[in-house]
């Protein structure tokens, strides 16, 4: 993809008056499990801002939500956050009423240090469900964090290190743009590398919107210095979770913890903007790029992840019907791992286009490959019959590490887009944990 905007280093502490920390308070136990048993992992992490920001956020609309998924619903109407608390190694869901207390003192703990309103802070978890918080672990950990807090990029990557759980490596990313003459910068990180069809909405009720498709946590902490209005903000955000991070699938399982927040401070001196300016899309053009930078990278890291592949739905009678297609193939256990064989196997995608809920006809599908956004196809479908090229070059088409896969089913003008990964042993083996060994089960 081509970058729009300047890429810069520091991610989240990038845009002016944000600070991050992040420390290890072996919230998980030091040792158990899989993903977190890195030795002293941090994770708890920190992200503020000096003064109160416009925030906006996008929650999963998993039926079972997990307590800070709440906290943060409630909260995020307002309009107005300054700070998050973040844990790794425990997601703090299906706990009760525990659970959402435990979540309200996560905030309360972190307000109480910063002396400010505990309204204004927000808190994300990730890791094993349907175990408590060691809440003694986790003031000493955010008591810790807040005498660490700066804007240096040890903080960033801290404070990403410290959200992460079965991620292989670290995920961040930030650019710097021009509004009103002001040099403006968004930063971001994610993690997430399993448990990823993520499927969110402003409110996490379903149905999410149309284009925000209906379907390891993912969680992406956001941070601008724009000066912008909540409602806006939430606009923007909406708009590019729905070209990012609801169009991407590891294993087809949506979380009980998906959770998107932005802040933006206003520290960069531009005058506020609303929806039909110029300023506006340029704003949303940057917010795009970010999110869908962060939300690649997920894919890129998933679980036992061998090969990526976008798969670009075209022709269909409605976006419904486009985005059931993209989402039966990409979720197909038989296809996936087909792609991990490096087998062009038409058959298994045209079975998997049939089962799908779109109007589809046979005799009018064509399934091609290319290269990453590349325009020359290979096509090893026609019309619902086998194209001229060769075996091997379908093969050698489906050999890269990442390609894209065209599906045209020629009857309307709709299309969608989903960033998808192949099957793997490797993902099973970490997955599929040892019943004799607790501690090695995941999340």
């Amino acid at each position: 993809m081509k970058k729009l905007f300047k890429e810069i280093a520091n991610s989240i502490v990038a845009p002016r008056g944000f600070l991050a920390s992040g420390v290890f308070c072996d919230i998980k136990r030091l040792g158990t499990g899989k993903g977190s048993d890195k030795g002293q992992k941090r994770d708890l992490a920190l992200i503020v801002s000096e003064v109160p920001a416009a925030v906006a956020g996008m929650f999963t609309t998993n039926q079972v939500c997990a307590a800070p998924v709440k906290v943060c619903v409630e909260r995020v109407k307002r309009g107005t956050a300054q700070a998050v608390v973040v844990n790794s190694g425990n997601a703090n869901a299906c706990t009760g009423q525990q659970g959402l207390q435990d979540a309200r003192a996560m905030t309360a703990w972190l307000a109480r240090h910063l002396h400010m309103p505990v309204e204004h802070v927000l808190v994300g978890s990730t890791g094993r469900i349907g175990v408590k918080l060691p809440m003694a672990n986790v003031r000493a950990g955010i008591d810790e964090a807040v005498t660490l807090l700066d804007h240096s990029p040890a903080g960033a990557a801290h404070a990403v290190e410290a959200i992460m759980t079965s991620d292989t490596r670290p995920k961040q990313f930030a650019v710097e743009f021009k509004l009103d003459g002001k040099t403006v910068r968004i930063g971001g990180i994610c993690k997430g590398a399993g448990m990823i069809q993520p499927g969110m909405s402003v409110t996490g009720a379903r149905p999410a919107a149309l284009s925000q498709g209906l379907h390891a946590t993912m969680l992406c902490f956001l941070t601008t210095d724009a000066a912008i209005e909540p409602k806006t903000l939430r606009t923007a955000l909406s708009e590019a979770v729905a070209r990012s991070f609801n169009r991407i699938t590891v294993d087809g399982d949506m979380s009980t913890n998906d959770t998107v927040l932005l802040l933006a401070n206003g520290l960069a001196g531009n005058r506020k903007f609303g929806l039909r300016t110029s300023e506006f899309g340029i704003f949303q053009s940057a917010l795009n790029q970010v999110c869908l930078e962060l939300a690649k990278m997920i894919v890129r890291d998933g679980e036992g992840v061998h090969r990526v592949v976008t798969v670009r739905v075209n022709g269909a009678k409605s976006v419904v019907d486009a985005d059931a297609v993209a989402r039966a193939v990409a979720n197909s256990a038989l296809v996936k791992t087909s792609w991990h064989g490096g087998d062009p196997n038409w058959g298994r995608i045209m079975d998997a286009i049939g089962y799908s809920p779109a109007a589809v006809v046979e005799e009018k599908i064509d399934i091609g490959y290319s290269a990453p956004g590349g325009r020359k196809i290979l096509w090893s479908l026609k019309r619902g019959q086998p194209a001229r090229a060769t075996f091997k070059q379908l093969c050698a088409a489906v050999a890269p590490k990442e390609f894209d896969l065209h599906i045209h089913l020629n009857l309307g003008k709709a299309g969608a887009v989903i960033y998808a990964a192949d099957l793997t042993e490797a993902y099973v083996d970490f997955n599929k944990g040892d019943v004799a060994d607790p501690g090695s089960l995941g999340g």
